[in-house]
């Protein structure tokens, strides 16, 4: 018989992680996340059996904790290996303010957030994912690592590092490893945060409509993506817009 595929998510508690993480649950894999937000985790606790799910709090930008999740996780695994990781955690928010105004502690939170996170539990897991044979790690980067709003200076640093990463290990790690990186557009993450947070916004119809396939993005559009990579044996070093081809139509202020 063959065992069971597993599954590592960071940011797993709200949103695009949230949604990567009960999309694999439901294939049958069983699946590791990670998140700083504990109360998130807990909610995620109770939707899953408990053999199929662990689940650790962990601020995955910092170096001891990422060590001692992985110490939880080695233990959980035993011999089996991990299939595949899913480097989600990040700053949601991407606004920063005016660059003269930017303290260099709030440039570094970004950055540890999502780029030394994604190293920190690559590096974690190697071990795992090479016990695996042919596994997969998936970045979720952003499409603003190729184009920008005003103000967005540390969260596009962040995810440029990302998609840089990506390429420079899919190189390294490569053939038992493939490593790709997921850029989302406008993603309305809202109905996938915990409960109290949760809601489901009215987008406009110009929303819609800047978007040549009609809509907002879903987090289980990712999902999907994270999906696709993993079974796409002969793609690796890419970074896939999931957009809904939004960077590709220009759009004029009238």
């Amino acid at each position: 018989m063959d065992r069971a595929k597993t599954i590592c998510v960071t940011g797993a508690g709200n949103g695009i992680g949230r949604a990567i993480l009960m999309h694999f649950a439901g294939l049958g894999w069983r699946v590791i996340g990670l998140d700083i937000d504990s109360e998130a985790l807990a909610q995620l606790r109770d939707a899953l059996p408990r053999e199929q799910a662990l689940l650790l709090t962990c601020d995955t930008g910092r170096e001891g904790e990422v060590s001692r999740a992985f110490e939880r996780i080695a233990e959980w695994l035993g011999d089996d290996g991990l299939d595949c990781l899913v480097n989600n955690s990040g700053i949601s928010d991407p606004y920063c303010g005016p660059l003269e105004d930017l303290d260099l502690a709030d440039w570094q939170a970004w950055l540890d957030a999502s780029l030394t996170a994604a190293f920190l539990v690559s590096r974690a897991s190697l071990p795992h994912l090479r016990r695996a044979g042919q596994a997969s790690i998936a970045n979720i980067s952003s499409t603003r690592a190729v184009m920008s709003e005003p103000e967005t200076f540390a969260y596009a640093a962040a995810k440029g590092g990302l998609d840089a990463l990506t390429h420079s290990m899919a190189v390294t790690l490569g053939p038992d490893i493939r490593v790709n990186a997921i850029r989302p557009g406008w993603i309305e993450t809202g109905p996938w945060q915990k409960r109290g947070a949760r809601s489901h916004p009215e987008h406009r119809d110009k929303d819609r409509e800047q978007h040549p396939v009609g809509r907002i993005g879903r987090p289980e559009d990712i999902a999907g993506a994270v999906e696709y990579l993993h079974g796409a044996g002969f793609v690796t070093g890419q970074h896939l817009n999931i957009d809904g081809g939004m960077t590709v139509k220009m759009i004029y202020e009238h």
